[in-house]
């Protein structure tokens, strides 16, 4: 395990883009995966809309509760090292509002795909 300063030092700051609307129990287990994916490769990711969308949160079939979220999940951007979009099930139009807004902000964004052994633990689950 790495110790803390070398967290602290070296692990770089991602915002997830992943699908949540549309097909939900499939995007968030999906959404799991690709944290875990960055995790895996040494970076600290967060993943807003598996935060906000939990029960008591917020409604993201409610308008404002959904802008409500996006735009707490931007907040966080600001902070970012690196957007990456997972586009296994391709982008999404939250997806490109988060796109557009790290492009305003600057950061880099890096579209991936899941690694196969993660693919297998999605296609399994289903």
């Amino acid at each position: 395990m790495p110790s803390l300063d070398t967290a602290l030092k070296s692990m770089k700051l991602v915002i997830v883009e992943s699908p949540y609307a549309g097909d939900i129990p499939r995007n968030l287990r999906y959404a799991r995966l690709c944290v875990k994916d960055c995790i895996r490769r040494g970076e600290a990711p967060i993943a807003s809309h598996l935060l906000f969308t939990q029960e008591g949160i917020l409604d993201d079939n409610v308008a404002e509760e959904r802008a409500t979220g996006m735009n707490a999940g931007f907040a966080w951007g600001r902070h970012a090292d690196l957007v990456v979009v997972y586009s296994d099930f391709g982008v999404s139009s939250g997806m490109q509002t988060g796109i557009q807004v790290a492009s305003l902000l600057g950061k880099p964004i890096v579209f991936r795909q899941l690694p196969e052994d993660l693919m297998k633990k999605m296609r399994q689950k289903q």
